[in-house]
């Protein structure tokens, strides 16, 4: 019996299960030459390899790879004749409905991997986690039209403090999970669970089939030889080694699996994770083909649902595929000039309508502007009862795709002005070029990487009240925060805005933040000297001199997940010194910056 009062046997070359005691609990058709293939759908940006840097909320930003990856999968399949086990999120089935029917509709399995890309920890209950595996089982279902059979947890694997999961699993009506981890010394005490084998739920007494990841053993160590990202990374002729070992000598079945996104090398990189992680999730992709061909040629691989002989077809007739969940297209509604339109909310009663300009600064940003096209998109939608947005991108004479970029995905719509400079000028520059471009009073400016979320300005747009001349999000408020910033970066920022204090009447938390939202006859009547970074600072050093309001927002800054930043530290530093030297010989004298 184990910990967890399950009892969990290993197959035989027979077929048939012995217990420990001896006796026989089940038997299957024996398959000795038979191994199993699983493929998690999954994108680039769902990994937990990622997890501490992206939030499942803001998923919705990336450029989805999913299609170019499962293409590749599908390819490399129907050049072997395999059919596979697909193991899906629930969440990504309600996304993209018609690629798994497609899936399941070429005779691959589809498979539970929960609905949410949790760990099993991070479900706050059995209970919880029991009503997530009949949520992701419905989903899959109205998406594939076929019986879910199988699960596999989330992220990462299960360990031996874990093996109540598997109870919850048999317990929801699984046929079979693939979620054990048996890694290391993890399963030192039960050897067995690295080898297939029938799980024993404790109190209802159901069971199913549980196939571990497989292992080497190695100095009395459990080494995993069996997913793509071991195959990436140890050396072929060493793994190769290993897998003919396991089928020249064990009976269970070789479990092998990889990613749909392992097969998609031109997937875009996130630049902000560390050297481990990038090695972790890039290193080899472009060898991964060849070395499941390898695989797929010399040995016979199948699902999980057809080497157990189990049937997946829903009784009744095969269920429609359902409409994917998506927001509508970016910026398609007819234009409402002026501010103040009146609108309605539910219950009827007249909502003020107001319209506020965007201006988003863009250099060298090829690799972001999806990503931004993307969150632009859940900004209008998720605002659209209160504020017409109109868009103005300015393009710093970047010398990537980014001015091609622009056109192709922003060019045809209605409330959207592309400028580009003919010369770079700098992040303030092309701020100001934005506000003078604005057709509204209302002025808003972000980064076009989004590390703060645009969002929040349904809180920031309304402190621009009457009197105030800009509004600030202020991630060194002390209700603000940082994530994943470097230690580095904060300390060279506090300490800035720490001096900027000193010097200015107005005691903010954050000067250096480009998230803001303007009065645009108040803005352009500022005069800056510097067009760079440094120019961000001095607007609200001006500003502040010239008598300007200035309010903060509290919010919270993350670090930038695609691209790469174009400051120059050293020259930054050096500039806003001088620059505090400046406006600190203003206030001194008690002149005041003349108003354009």
């Amino acid at each position: 019996m184990s910990r967890n009062g399950a009892e969990a046997v290993r197959v035989s070359a027979t077929g048939s299960i012995p217990t420990p005691s001896g006796g026989i609990v089940a038997r299957v058709a024996p398959h000795p030459r038979r191994h199993l293939v699983t493929i998690a759908l999954e994108d680039y940006y769902h990994v937990g390899t990622f997890s501490h840097l992206i939030d499942r909320a803001q998923w919705y930003r990336f450029e989805t790879r999913l299609e170019q990856g499962t293409r590749r999968t599908l390819a490399l399949l129907d050049e072997f004749g395999i059919r596979a086990t697909f193991f899906v999120l629930g969440s990504i089935a309600e996304t993209v409905p018609e690629l798994v029917r497609e899936l399941a509709d070429r005779g691959h399995e589809i498979a539970s991997r929960g609905y949410s890309h949790r760990r099993i920890r991070q479900f706050a209950n059995v209970e919880e986690f029991k009503d997530e595996l009949v949520r992701s089982r419905e989903t899959l279902e109205r998406a594939s039209g076929r019986r879910i059979v199988g699960h596999r947890i989330g992220d990462q694997w299960l360990g031996p403090e874990d093996l109540w999961a598997l109870d919850a699993i048999a317990d929801a009506g699984y046929a079979y999970d693939s979620s054990v981890g048996p890694l290391f010394r993890r399963f030192a005490a039960e050897p067995w669970r690295r080898f297939a084998h029938r799980h024993i739920a404790a109190d209802s007494g159901r069971s199913l089939w549980e196939f571990p990841i497989s292992t080497v053993q190695l100095f009395g160590l459990s080494i995993p030889i069996s997913g793509g990202n071991y195959f990436r990374q140890f050396p072929h002729t060493l793994v190769k080694r290993a897998v003919e070992h396991w089928d020249r000598v064990h009976d269970s079945p070789f479990m092998m699996y990889f990613h749909t996104w392992e097969l998609d090398p031109e997937q875009p990189r996130i630049n902000a994770s560390s050297t481990r992680a990038r090695v972790r999730h890039y290193r080899n992709l472009e060898k991964l083909p060849g070395i499941l061909q390898h695989y797929f040629g010399h040995y016979k691989f199948v699902g999980v649902a057809e080497y157990l002989g189990l049937d997946t077809a829903l009784p009744g007739p095969v269920p429609p595929i359902p409409a994917p969940v998506t927001l509508a297209p970016l910026l398609v509604r007819p234009a409402r000039a002026g501010i103040g339109l009146a609108g309605g909310d539910a219950s009827g009663a007249s909502v003020a309508i107001a319209a506020v300009t965007l201006v988003v600064p863009c250099y060298n940003e090829e690799l972001s502007l999806a990503y931004l096209a993307n969150t632009l998109r859940r900004l209008e939608e998720s605002l659209a009862d209160r504020y017409t947005f109109h868009f103005v991108f300015v393009d710093d004479c970047s010398t990537d795709r980014t001015y091609a970029m622009l056109q192709q995905l922003f060019g045809s719509h209605p409330r959207c002005t592309i400028v580009r400079h003919e010369k770079n000028a700098g992040v303030a520059a092309a701020m100001r070029t934005g506000i003078l471009n604005a057709p509204t009073e209302i002025v808003a400016s972000i980064d076009c990487d989004c590390t703060y979320d645009p969002l929040e300005l349904q809180r920031m747009i309304p402190m621009l009240a009457d009197g105030v001349d800009l509004v600030v999000a202020s991630p060194y408020h002390p209700a603000g925060g940082v994530r994943n910033v470097p230690p580095w970066r904060l300390v060279l920022s506090k300490t800035l805005s720490g001096i900027y204090r000193v010097v200015l009447h107005q005691k903010l938390a954050t000067y250096t933040s480009c998230f803001r939202v303007y009065r645009r006859s108040s803005a352009l009547s500022v005069p800056l000297t510097n067009g760079g970074f440094l120019g961000v600072a001095e607007f609200v050093g001006r500003l502040d001199l010239s008598g300007g309001r200035i309010l903060e927002y509290p919010t919270v800054l993350h670090v930038r997940v695609l691209g790469s930043s174009k400051m120059k530290i050293l020259r930054v530093i050096a500039g806003h010194l001088g620059l505090v030297m400046r406006l600190a010989a203003q206030r001194i004298t008690g002149g005041r910056a003349p108003r354009a």
